[in-house]
């Protein structure tokens, strides 16, 4: 005995073996030779072939283990008798992608809830106006997907775009259509999507976001109010130094975006796009001009939210359009519910001086819309987006996309 090698592996039935013989659960059988091949119930109702390693036989603890496991494994197949068929089915993709520690996996599952599941419900056809934004927008995002035959080589497809212009002009209600009309993964992303208390967080989150995006790809990062972000670097504005890595890590990953044949769209929104980084424009190839609305896309507001009744007094939508110069998107919805405010006033005056409750199928309808109210609504409604407006024309005439016929 003294000149047999000791064994170099323990299985699993070894172990076993020798700690219910130690603790008196069960007795070895002294003859190695007649516990060899002996069969133990695993507790499943099937025999597990248990070796114990001795002279000649070295190999036979590990062939032990084969056996169970194998055993194991066809015992899970059965079910009741039943033994099903494997199909070929291809498996579904995860939601997460393959992370090389625990933390980058909590990091991705925080930014997945950032992904719109269901559709905005926002149509190309309800945003009036626009019609240079919605051209180049589905010039940039949309033909590529539905026909990825021609944009290859020279003509790949643009990965960034940027949406600037007043604020209340329809730049998010683009976004939502984008999301809407295109078959991509929509990430709606915010500055606390992407900014951490913890140091160093703020630049992996950017890194799994960019992860995802591809591994869900074709998809589409909407990062809304982008200056938030990634405003202009420098060493003479009050900079902090988690907020300079941040604008490195963000830069990096959407300039390594064209090394990857994944299709991953950048849409950024804007108010003040003049305080971008002059790199982040760079990688920003699309930068489009959300103006506000033209006459003929205020009328069709006004017809949309002020329609016209039957049997009540027309409604001047001509005057309505001439005095809404300057007037966003925003601002128009916030006349028009002025406007609709004003004949509901003078019911909740009539009902006020009532001092008995009225029940709600009782309560009388209110009124039609009256020219005075409207001119009620334009004094109290002002624009609010019109000061600046010949900054984005500028901007525009250096920086900004246009459609040439």
């Amino acid at each position: 005995m003294a000149d047999d090698p000791m064994p170099t592996r323990w299985s699993f039935q070894d172990f076993k073996l020798c700690y219910d013989a130690k603790f008196g659960r069960k007795k070895v059988a002294e003859n190695g030779d007649d516990a060899a091949g002996k069969a133990v119930s695993n507790g499943n109702g099937n025999s597990v072939t248990v070796a114990i390693v001795s002279n000649g036989n070295k190999r036979a603890s590990e062939m032990a283990v084969y056996e169970q496991f194998r055993s194991e494994g066809q015992n899970q197949i059965h079910t009741n008798g039943f033994v099903p068929t494997l199909t070929d089915e291809r498996p579904q993709k995860s939601l997460l992608p393959p992370f090389e520690s625990a933390e980058m996996r909590a990091l991705a599952e925080s930014l997945s809830r950032d992904i719109i599941r269901g559709s905005p419900d926002v149509k190309w056809e309800s945003i009036k106006g626009l019609e240079n934004a919605k051209r180049l927008l589905k010039e940039a995002v949309v033909m590529p997907i539905k026909y990825p035959k021609y944009f290859t080589g020279l003509l790949s497809p643009w990965k960034g775009i940027l949406l600037f212009g007043p604020p209340g002009t329809g730049k998010t209600m683009l976004a939502k259509a984008v999301a809407t009309e295109c078959n991509t993964t929509f990430f709606n992303i915010s500055a606390s999507s992407v900014v951490s208390k913890w140091r160093g967080d703020s630049e992996k989150l950017v890194k799994v976001l960019f992860e995802l995006a591809r591994h869900h790809a074709p998809s589409t990062i909407f990062l809304d109010e982008i200056d938030a972000i990634i405003s202009q670097r420098g060493e003479a504005r009050s900079e902090h130094e988690a907020s300079r890595r941040l604008k490195t890590e963000l830069l990096i990953q959407m300039d390594g975006l064209t090394k990857t044949d994944e299709l991953v769209f950048v849409l950024a929104a804007t108010n003040l796009p003049w305080e971008l980084d002059a790199a982040m424009l760079r990688r920003l190839e699309k930068r489009i001009l959300v103006p506000l609305p033209e006459p003929v896309a205020r009328r069709a507001m006004f017809e949309e939210l002020l329609p016209q009744q039957p049997g009540e007094e027309s409604i001047p939508y001509d005057i309505l359009e001439d005095k809404t110069e300057g007037y966003s998107g925003s601002d128009i919805r916030l006349l028009c519910k002025e406007t609709a405010m004003q004949p509901l006033r003078r019911l909740m005056s009539q009902l006020e001086q009532n001092q008995d409750v009225v029940p709600e199928e009782e309560l009388p309808k209110v009124g039609p819309i009256r020219s005075e109210d409207i001119e009620t609504a334009l004094r109290n409604t002002r624009p609010s987006a019109h000061l600046h407006a010949h900054k984005y024309d500028k901007f525009n005439a250096d920086y900004g996309s246009q459609i040439l016929q």
